[in-house]
């Protein structure tokens, strides 16, 4: 699995002119599953994602995660993070898993990260055109594979 973690100030996600999910400080963290996962991934991403440290404590250091930020994360699925663009101008998403191992995954994902975050974690829908706001804080953004654990 493949997230790209974004420290924001807000985030939105919107579907069909309806928002979907909105958060104030916090992490928007596109996320995308790669064929063969496991589920042993999701949960390392999530831990991984909950664990960051990157918002500033007392002293401006980034020393503190999201929930000791006061923060929230917001989680959208992003099949085009698995990408390949060695052939060619068009991507090919051979690498991505297909909806019915994808979907699973994800949910996943999403449930180790309400373990660490209090309250609901707001969200995209799966397979959805979605339409993604936000505000960078810094600007810090991160990208974590479950495949790269070095």
């Amino acid at each position: 699995m493949r997230a790209v973690v974004q420290r924001v100030r807000e985030a939105t996600v919107t579907i069909g002119g309806d928002m979907a999910g909105r958060i104030e400080i916090g992490l928007l963290v596109l996320v995308g599953v790669e064929a063969g996962d496991a589920p042993a991934d999701a949960d390392w991403l999530a831990e991984k994602v909950g664990g960051l440290r990157i918002f500033a404590d007392a002293a401006g250091k980034m020393n503190l995660d999201v929930r000791e930020a006061g923060g929230r994360v917001l989680v959208v699925s992003q099949f085009t993070l698995h990408a390949s663009t060695k052939k060619g101008n068009r991507p090919s998403f051979m690498a991505a898993a297909r909806p019915d191992e994808a979907i699973p995954m994800y949910e996943r994902f999403l449930a180790g990260v309400e373990r660490l975050v209090p309250g609901p974690v707001p969200r995209g829908v799966f397979g959805a055109d979605m339409q993604v706001a936000l505000v960078n804080d810094g600007p810090v953004t991160i990208v974590i594979d479950s495949r790269r654990r070095e």
